[in-house]
């Protein structure tokens, strides 16, 4: 089945023909210790890039929403599915192109990719209050036939594909297959799993077969507004597509034996014969970013007094930029009698660390979890308790904002896991969303607004508020993604061209410190 029918989408309102240059930029590596030692020895940096603050820039939204209209959500779910695709109907402007796929025993394309005009608004309303629930189940024949809506698309240029599959995740009658075998490509998958009974690890393991979906868990009696709002809050406000970071080993310098990413994220990576890695993270929401850990394992020096050691070159890149990116050195002095690691290192040595813990910490989740799956209770909570008191000996200069997030995670954890019917109602969706949460380094939605994730930016606090007032009354006015991103331009005009000065800022930077060592070196 071809469709080829997609509508021409409007241009991007606010100045996108403006400069993309800087929307992702990268900060100076920080390292785990001050220097490293002259004899075999190893240092982790770690590498973050982030995207801008400003929504001024953006690519347009297409998104279908796969929607299970099966027996099994009649009630409540389906009644909340209504609401939460009417507050997105609302949100969208005519940059931004929404269809509706509906699927229970077969799948059935209710609209095609359309541009959210004022007339479609009107149509799709009336369309998302008719869905009625009843039949069987097939995830895969809804999921193939959004995939498909999107595959077949003819304006695809500055343009991200996404899905949000809402389903109670039970397969029920004879379906068209497994879903998880389905291959998104590179169109980002969210998922949304409803109440108790639901195939939470399904609709998980669908969503991390895609670039940067994730998965969310709507308990019983909760609505899907909230997890909807909040992502819907990154999808408007994508400022880059194809982000990738580059790690080059200079190994010729024979300092280097081994560069290694550290395990506790879920991106695409490959390796090539020379040992240059390359990550790929896929789009990038204003205001996120994205952490790499970097294990390098030094060979023993033939010197005998101090100097840099230039372990690799970090370099960024994404689909829209106009110019390469700075690159960064990741260098570390190496000396004869090296500092010694203690209660005396510095902020960033701390940070370090806690990138490091953090990692962990989805990990512990994660064996936790397993452990509560296998009915051993007492030893997932031994293990969350382990998690804790690791998390005890992070002494940051932020305010502890991420400590406490994770202490709070790791709480509500244990509160879910007093009994095996309360976890296995609340806790395991809780787990699994809090993991992939952790390892995309990206929000989902656990079902516990009063947990704040790690990972949400300001129009997602912003679209989760505009949500609950919405819950509220469904009949006041509830501003367009246009509007909002006029508000906060209003608040901070110098937002949209912070990102293209920082990024010629760090050039002409760049260059002076050129310039310094072709100077050093004539005067030696």
């Amino acid at each position: 089945m071809a469709f080829n029918d997609d509508e021409k989408p409007a241009t991007t309102p606010i100045p996108n023909g403006g400069s993309k240059q800087g929307l992702v930029t990268m900060n100076i590596p920080t390292y785990s210790k001050k220097d490293v030692a002259l004899t075999a020895d190893s240092v982790t940096a770690v590498v973050e890039i982030k995207a801008t603050s400003s929504t001024a820039v953006r690519e347009g939204l297409d998104l279908v929403a796969v929607v299970d209209v099966s027996g099994s959500m009649r009630g409540h779910k389906i009644e909340s599915v209504k609401k939460a695709l009417q507050f997105v109907i609302m949100k969208l402007t005519p940059v931004d192109r929404l269809s509706v796929v509906t699927f229970e025993s077969s799948a059935k394309r209710l609209t095609k990719l359309r541009a959210m005009t004022q007339d479609f608004r009107g149509e799709l309303d009336g369309i998302v209050k008719s869905l009625i629930a009843n039949g069987g189940t097939d995830i895969k024949a809804g999921l193939d036939l959004g995939l498909a809506v999107l595959a077949d698309r003819v304006f695809t240029e500055s343009r991200t594909a996404n899905i949000f599959l809402m389903s109670d995740g039970k397969l029920e009658g004879k379906t068209s297959g497994d879903p998880t075998q389905v291959n998104p490509g590179e169109v980002s998958v969210y998922t949304f799993g409803f109440g108790h009974g639901t195939d939470h690890q399904l609709l998980t393991d669908i969503a991390k077969n895609s670039p940067g979906g994730t998965y969310s868990t709507v308990p019983d009696g909760t609505n899907l507004s909230a997890p909807f709002a909040t992502l819907l809050g990154g999808l408007v406000t994508v400022v880059a597509q194809d982000v990738r970071l580059t790690l080059t080993p200079k190994t010729a310098d024979g300092d280097l034996d081994k560069m290694e990413v550290a395990d506790g994220t879920d991106y695409t990576q490959t390796t090539d014969a020379k040992g240059e890695i390359t990550i790929k993270f896929g789009t990038l929401f204003s205001g996120e970013t994205r952490k790499v850990a970097v294990n390098f394992t030094l060979n023993e020096s033939p010197d005998t007094e101090e100097y840099n050691a230039t372990l690799a070159v970090a370099r960024h890149s994404y689909a829209a930029q106009e110019a390469p990116q700075p690159a960064q050195n990741i260098v570390r002095l190496r000396k004869p009698e090296p500092t010694t690691p203690g209660s005396d290192d510095g902020i960033e040595e701390r940070s370090v660390q806690a990138e490091v813990v953090r990692r962990r910490h989805a990990d512990l989740i994660g064996k936790a979890s397993e452990l509560a799956n296998g009915q051993k209770l007492g030893d997932a909570r031994e293990t969350i308790m382990d998690a804790q008191n690791a998390l005890g000996d992070i002494l940051l200069d932020d305010g502890d904002r991420m400590v406490n997030a994770l202490q709070a995670e790791l709480l509500r954890l244990l509160e879910y896991m007093e009994t095996q019917a309360l976890y296995d109602k609340l806790g395991h969706p809780y787990a699994l969303a809090t993991i992939i949460s952790h390892r995309r380094q990206r929000a989902a939605g656990r079902g516990d607004e009063e947990v704040i994730s790690l990972y949400v930016t300001p129009r997602m606090i912003a679209y989760l508020a505009q949500a609950k007032k919405f819950e509220e009354n469904p009949e006041a006015p509830v501003p367009s993604a246009d509007e909002d991103v006029k508000q906060e331009m209003a608040a901070n005009p110098l937002a949209a061209i912070s990102a293209p000065l920082g990024f010629y800022l760090e050039n002409a930077i760049q260059a002076l410190q050129a310039i310094q060592k072709i100077i050093a070196a004539n005067t030696i």
